[in-house]
């Protein structure tokens, strides 16, 4: 490459080691690794490559270290254009060459001296800072990238150019997942958390050293450090920020004034770029760029939490300013400046914002006035999206509902505690945590169902049906948490108020609860009696659901505890027949339940241990903590049977854990305990109790995919040890008399 000498031409002598303009790091550059291994890539590939973030994301750090690494690769160098300063678009040429060390050429205009220049020269061109005038910028680096074939440029901002050819890479914040404190001194994380997770608190860390000489991770701030990189997003500037007011603050003070971020992370001691002195300007920097119909859908936009889809923003946030007809165009300008993030999902495009900047959005819609009312339709939304999701629980589409409400449990959340601020929409409060029974239930949510609806009863909403719902369903996952008194105290006073109001719906789930309850209590004569009552009331009223499914299967274990398999199969056949009418699965599972266990006292051994595969396997999908234990339990016991005492004990020791999280293990039923213990008997009669105790550790370290996984392998290939079964085995009018021969807790699952 021939590099000219003229006066005036050339940004360096003939003699000049490293042309550029590349300012020197003040402070270590932290992490990063994979988004510079990828930057690096794209320059290699591409003319032009832009950063995209948010405010204070680290874009221009970024590109920097990008531009550093690669600057071999051009012998003419790397120029840094800083254009934040630069308001007029006329002067953008004479930016650019002032950047380049040309001196001034009055004959000619600036952007041809400019592309007069870089016409032969093999140079990286750093853009920073250019959203104010991105219209005019990405018409001067087409013109240039034209005359310039040996001109590389990298942009960083909020927004791509748009020019031809352009490849972007979107930034986003260091991972910064929820700390778990699994014990006093450690933090874990999940099993998915990526090693870049390290980068957020290291970053942290290192700033905090400069400014309190001395500091580093430890065993005992580890967790508050990691929860204060949580909090914060994870974003570089933030956490800079956050460090310089150690001068001050302890973490535990910080974390406790985060709720205040933008008033706490002022300054902090890191100057940065001027318009990143502040968290608060980092982030006002973009919304000063912005429209006025996006700073209005902005604003709008923090009612949401977590994750969003397009319907859901178009009816929430158009009305006055915004009509609706705009927004998709309006919500794309926000993902192209980095405002939004689009994000594809297993439930279809959805958008999301980082929580510092909606917490900004939320500060301007506060100024409005207009939060309370974005709050209500908000929470209206989100009511008929429970609303239909319930009704659609009962259909081909249970798989499709259980992962819209896992994606949504964030925006119900904050629609539930808007709904339960006072009593005025209390009974709104109580029908969305009614309507939700199913997730609660079925999904494995059995104690934030309780937390919900043991604060919206606490209210008073003048409006019977809407509590009597909420009392049902409270009854129902009291059971599964083994509270019997306050499964009691619901269904007294929801079955007395149906009663009294003439609400035959509520009068029925009552009586199914409290036959339920009489069931894991081991009262079978009047679980019975209350069963086929409510199940009578049931037809009489055409009431048919997965619920109304589970009361038969509850019907069928009640009588199969009275030794009448043979009714109990019948029963279970009838529900197994209607779930695939309906294209039904969760309540399937129970009903695979009863069937597995029937073919199990048959002798049946190879069909029980299908059945009960399948309906695992289902529980697991759905995440049915309750469902999935007691179907584990089961299986302990036929691996027991089949000769594999180490493997049905390290099942037992899974269990046990996974009761923590539901609640009374086996709802302290004699009879929903029988194959527990017979299970416990034989394994450690087999290994003897030291080992036993050890398989039962080793289960309890299991999480739930592994034993899934291991409960459902079959033989697995392992060596099994010879156990003699009973003859009588077969003889099921033998087994079900005795709690010995019981199904263990599935059934529980219906009677709560």
């Amino acid at each position: 490459m021939r590099r000219s000498t003229r006066q005036g031409t050339a940004p360096y002598g003939p003699c000049d080691p490293a042309p550029g303009n590349l300012p020197a790091e003040l402070n270590s550059f932290v992490g990063r690794k994979a988004e510079l291994a990828e930057v690096g890539r794209l320059l290699k590939r591409s003319r032009m490559v832009t950063v995209t973030g948010v405010g204070g994301v680290g874009k221009t750090r970024l590109a920097l270290r990008a531009a550093l690494l690669g600057q071999e690769r051009f012998s003419d160098g790397v120029w840094l254009v800083e254009l934040s300063s630069v308001h007029d678009p006329h002067l953008l040429e004479h930016a650019l060459a002032e950047a380049l060390g040309m001196a001034a050429h009055a004959a000619r205009p600036p952007r041809t001296a400019v592309a007069e220049m870089l016409a032969d020269r093999q140079l990286l061109l750093l853009l920073d800072g250019f959203e104010h005038i991105a219209d005019d910028c990405a018409t001067l680096v087409r013109d240039l990238l034209r005359r310039a074939p040996g001109l590389t440029v990298l942009a960083a901002g909020r927004r791509p150019l748009g020019v031809p050819g352009e490849q972007t890479f979107p930034l986003s914040p260091m991972p910064a997942p929820a700390p778990v404190r699994s014990s006093p001194a450690t933090v874990t994380t999940t099993a998915t958390t990526p090693p870049a997770a390290r980068d957020a608190p290291a970053l942290f860390a290192e700033r905090a050293a400069s400014v309190l000489p001395g500091f580093g991770i430890t065993d005992d701030n580890r967790w508050a450090v990691a929860e204060l990189c949580h909090r914060l997003d994870g974003i570089p500037l933030a956490l800079e920020l956050a460090a310089g007011r150690l001068r001050a603050l302890s973490l535990e003070q910080m974390l406790q004034r985060l709720d205040d971020r933008f008033r706490l992370l002022t300054g902090g001691g890191f100057a940065g770029l001027p318009r990143h002195r502040t968290l608060r300007t980092a982030i006002g920097w973009s919304h000063e760029l912005c429209s006025p119909q996006e700073r209005l859908l902005w604003a709008r936009l923090s009612v949401f939490a977590g994750h969003f889809d397009l319907d859901a923003a178009e009816y929430v946030c158009s009305g006055t300013g915004l009509a609706a007809d705009d927004l998709l165009d309006v919500i794309a300008e926000l993902v192209a400046q980095s405002i939004v993030v689009r994000e594809d999902t297993a439930t279809g495009v959805r958008y999301r914002m980082l929580e510092t900047v909606r917490a900004y959005g939320a500060s301007w819609l506060e100024a409005t006035g207009d939060a309370t009312r974005l709050r209500r339709r908000h929470r209206d939304w989100y009511l008929g999206l429970a609303t239909w999701c319930e009704l659609e629980w009962f259909s081909p589409r249970q798989a499709e509902v259980a992962a819209r409400i896992d994606a949504e449990l964030s925006n119900l959340r904050v629609a539930l505690e808007f709904s339960l601020e006072g009593s005025d929409d209390a009974h709104i409060g109580q029908h969305l945590a009614g309507s939700l029974w199913f997730y609660w239930v079925g999904c494995g949510h059995v104690a934030e169902g309780r937390h919900w609806l043991d604060r919206a009863l606490e209210l008073e909403s003048g409006h019977e049906e809407s509590r009597l719902k909420a009392l049902w369903v409270l009854a129902y996952v009291a059971l599964l948490q083994g509270d019997a008194i306050g499964a009691i105290t619901a269904l007294q006073e929801c079955g007395d108020e149906a009663e009294r109001t003439g609400n035959q719906l509520a009068a029925a789930y009552a009586l199914h609860r409290s036959g339920c309850l009489a069931l894991v209590t081991d009262d079978m004569p009047r679980a019975e009696e209350l069963l086929r009552t409510a199940l009578a009331r049931y037809r009489e009223i055409g009431e048919l659901n997965s619920d109304v499914l589970m009361g038969q299967v509850a019907l069928g274990i009640t009588v199969a505890f009275q030794g009448d398999l043979a009714a109990a199969v019948a029963l279970c056949e009838e529900v197994r027949q209607v779930c695939e009418d309906h294209g039904e699965r969760w309540t399937l599972a129970y009903a695979l339940y009863v069937l597995g266990y029937a073919a199990w006292t048959r002798g049946e051994s190879a069909e029980a241990r299908r059945l009960l595969e399948e309906c695992l396997g289902i529980d697991h999908a759905f995440r049915d903590l309750v469902g999935a234990v007691t179907a584990i339990e089961l299986l302990a016991l036929f691996t027991a049977e089949e000769g594999d005492p180490e493997e049905a004990a390290v099942l037992q020791g899974a269990a046990g854990q996974l009761w923590r999280s539901v609640g009374l293990p086996l709802f302290g039923s004699r009879y929903f305990n029988a194959p527990h213990q017979q299970c416990e008997q034989q394994t450690r009669e087999a290994l003897g109790t030291e080992r036993y105790e050890e398989c039962l550790s080793e289960g309890a370290r299991l999480d739930l995919d592994a034993v899934v996984a291991r409960a459902r392998r079959g033989d697995g290939g392992r060596t099994r040890l010879p156990v003699q079964r009973g003859e009588d085995r077969a003889d099921s009018s033998s087994v079900t008399h005795e709690p010995a021969a019981s199904p263990s807790a599935k059934g529980g699952e219906t009677a709560g």
